[in-house]
């Protein structure tokens, strides 16, 4: 599916055929009045969907490494090419095999739901510290990560990297909730209905609403504790607090 850049809301989107909720981290403002830099880390949807010219458009945007953090039998789905000059690196970020956590999360729909973050950080952290280590410390040129939708699993990862460079807090919750108003496009691209009423409409129930969900577990997350709590290594620590050295 060919998007043209102006369907969608977001400046730092990037055009790649087979995406419509890819974009660049860089651009948005931090505490200290610079912006997040840009061409460093991306986040996406669902990889194998790009087409031939769209890994080239990739590529172009000086992507080099892909981050997937979906389940090994969402991955086993995969029918598309991954070209040569493309490195990837697997890891489950969900880790169903802990049956006793995704009890509370996972039929009820809230795996859905921002509302599972900071659970899922207390109960597996060393799933979240793997995945961060492999984005900071991958090969030259620009990292993009993804799961199915590019919602939540990728919405965790992103806030975690947009809070260790300081960000506003307000730009980090705008870039979570770009993926929400792009509803209708994701539902598109994937012949679905659009998810995202339903999935506010069981927030509710819950007390909450997507956007107080994400804001609940940016607020309460605590980058010292979960990095305290994980062991990542110093030089990771360091990859991860610049940003792979694009800022001081």
């Amino acid at each position: 599916m060919s998007l043209e850049p102006d369907v969608r809301s977001s400046p730092r989107a990037f055009r790649v055929q087979g995406l419509v909720n890819g974009r660049d981290l860089g651009g948005l403002r931090r505490r200290d009045g610079t912006t997040t830099p840009a061409k460093v880390f991306y986040r996406s949807e669902n990889v194998d969907w790009i087409t031939g010219e769209g890994w080239e458009q990739l590529r172009a945007e000086g992507i080099r490494t892909i981050v997937d953090l979906r389940q090994p039998g969402e991955r086993a789905q995969d029918r598309g090419h991954r070209p040569e000059w493309l490195t990837t690196r697997l890891f489950d970020l969900d880790g169903l095999d802990n049956q006793a956590f995704w009890a509370n999360y996972w039929d009820n729909g809230l795996v859905g739901t921002a509302l599972y973050y900071l659970a899922h950080l207390e109960a597996m952290p060393e799933r979240t510290a793997a995945a961060l280590s492999a984005i900071v410390s991958a090969p030259v040129g620009g990292v993009l990560f993804h799961c199915m939708g590019g919602r939540d699993r990728t919405g965790m990862i992103a806030m975690i990297l947009l809070a260790a460079i300081d960000t506003e807090p307000e730009q980090i919750v705008d870039d979570y909730l770009e993926t929400v108003r792009l509803g209708d496009l994701r539902a598109a691209s994937a012949k679905r209905n659009n998810a995202e009423p339903d999935i506010d409409a069981l927030c509710q129930r819950h007390g909450t609403t997507t956007e107080s969900a994400f804001r609940t577990a940016l607020q309460g997350f605590d980058l010292t504790r979960f990095l305290d709590s994980v062991g990542l290594s110093g030089a990771d620590q360091q990859l991860l607090s610049t940003w792979r050295g694009a800022v001081s």
